[in-house]
């Protein structure tokens, strides 16, 4: 049996709508329960969350060890990628303490988790002040680490840029024999007593972020601590089943995840050795929403390691003779286009034409148009997503294949 030890949290999202209560350890019980793992889920719980995975327990088929408290955490997206407003309680609680033969444990905003364990998977859950296995009190005999590169950074006493020197830091600094380093694009560095190797992630066609990280963790723990793989083979079942997450917001059984064949990501030589594609933001900028979403966009592209020409941001406004040409050429320097499509803008028509000519990849994120609106761009292969998030995230796939 599995101990999963973390937060169950409230998460709301506007666009995409959704409105589920989750967080880590909720998700990561149901995903381990979904394989046919035993699972043990230890959380503070205030009464609505309770209820309402007290239900999930008896469908899922694991079992509950609550702590309830008056006050639980709520996050608050507008889309996937945003940042969240998150609602939680004025003080922290009182450490949960869990001593158990296997452990999955993540960080938490409420409180913290004391494990004493044979084997522990950490996620820490947290990109910003990311607290360190060992920090808290926690000891495991065998310790995995399961973070992405910020994390990885803010946990490391001396963070170096390259990942496999980090990966052996934070395994000599905390004592772990695995650390795993989710490097998007790239995949998952794995550390394994010495040994580096990665596995792929996976190209989908939808993108629901919200979770996947717990869902990594969930299945490379169970992989590894209850099946005895080895943790290369769990971190690349891990990322499997985090595409089927990703492209599906639900959870495999083990005979879906055999039959799900994703495409697996291949990052260009020049991306691996740290080229920054450049991407031509395309879109329309003359109302509040319209400079929102150039906004959001120029953002999430710069936060996915791209970097971007804004005409808005980088020309401005102006007449014919002082911006098109600077437009234009902003498009020759590019490398891809991702255009925001929806109110068929005239300019962006044009720029997305004109970027086909010259052989760019063009990424349309566009939600409300017709197919028969679409058809010179579906028809001269641009990559189409009525999606905000996987649009974003397509137009990463494509200048990572470069």
């Amino acid at each position: 049996m599995i101990a999963v030890v973390g937060g169950v949290y409230r998460e709301k999202c506007i666009h995409p709508g959704w409105d589920e209560i989750y967080g880590s350890a909720g998700r990561a019980a149901t995903a381990i329960a979904r394989m046919g793992g035993a699972v043990e889920l230890h959380s503070y719980f205030e009464s609505t969350a309770l209820y309402v995975m007290q239900d999930r327990a008896a469908l899922e088929g694991f079992q509950l060890a609550a702590t309830e408290v008056g006050q639980g955490v709520t996050f608050d997206y507008i889309h996937g990628l945003s940042t969240p407003i998150i609602h939680q309680p004025a003080s922290q609680y009182e450490p949960l303490n869990i001593s158990k033969e296997h452990v999955l444990r993540f960080g938490m905003i409420e409180g913290t988790a004391v494990v004493n364990c044979d084997y522990a998977v950490y996620d820490p859950q947290n990109a910003h002040n990311p607290e360190a296995f060992i920090a808290n009190g926690s000891t495991a005999k065998h310790l995995a680490l399961v973070l992405n590169r910020h994390e990885a950074h803010g946990i490391c006493a001396s963070p170096c840029e390259e990942p496999e020197e980090l990966a052996r830091q934070l395994a000599d600094q905390s004592g772990a024999d695995v650390v795993i380093i989710k490097m998007g694009p790239q995949g998952a560095l794995v550390y394994d007593k010495g040994a580096c190797s990665t596995v792929p992630a996976y190209r989908t066609t939808h993108v629901w972020k919200i979770g996947s990280g717990d869902t990594f963790a969930a299945h490379f723990a169970y992989a590894w601590m209850e099946e005895g793989r080895s943790p290369q083979e769990a971190a690349s079942i891990a990322s499997r089943a985090t595409a089927f997450y990703c492209e599906s917001r639900g959870y495999p059984s083990r005979k879906l995840l055999d039959r799900f064949d994703p495409k697996p990501l291949c990052a260009s030589e020049c991306y691996r050795s740290g080229y920054q594609p450049r991407v031509y933001l395309a879109g329309p900028f003359f109302t509040l929403a319209q400079l929102w979403m150039i906004h959001e966009a120029r953002k999430d592209l710069s936060d996915m390691g791209l970097s971007v020409f804004s005409p808005y941001h980088d020309v401005g406004c102006g007449s014919a003779d002082d911006v098109v040409e600077k437009d234009l050429q902003g498009i020759r320097d590019c490398d891809l286009i991702f255009a925001i499509g929806d109110g068929l803008d005239a300019g962006t028509i044009y720029e997305i034409g004109f970027a086909r000519a010259l052989g760019k990849p063009v990424v349309l994120y566009s939600e409300n148009e017709s197919t028969e609106d679409k058809k010179m761009m579906a028809g001269s292969a641009c990559r189409i997503s009525d999606d905000y998030v996987s649009a974003i995230y397509q137009a990463v796939w494509e200048a990572a294949a470069l």
